[in-house]
């Protein structure tokens, strides 16, 4: 099997959450990261980002963006 890998940007922008808190997470364990061989930045299985936030989502921890937004637009 092929694995995809991601950027920490990517990841971040996925997840609703920033660069920041993704190294935290890696910091703490609680979505590690790997490294690029060459440059060592932090790449990200897509993987582990979709099972993470299936686990979020299913938690109720994820907000829907869009809702918002149209919420938002309907009392200006």
């Amino acid at each position: 099997m092929n694995e995809k890998y991601i950027t920490i940007k990517a990841a971040a922008k996925i997840l609703g959450v920033t660069p920041l808190t993704l190294r935290n997470w890696d910091k703490s364990g609680k979505l590690k990261a790997l490294r690029h061989p060459i440059n060592k930045y932090r790449l990200y299985r897509l993987h582990d980002i979709q099972m993470l936030l299936r686990k979020l989502e299913s938690q109720g921890k994820v907000i829907n963006l869009k809702i918002i937004k149209l919420k938002s637009k309907e009392t200006a």
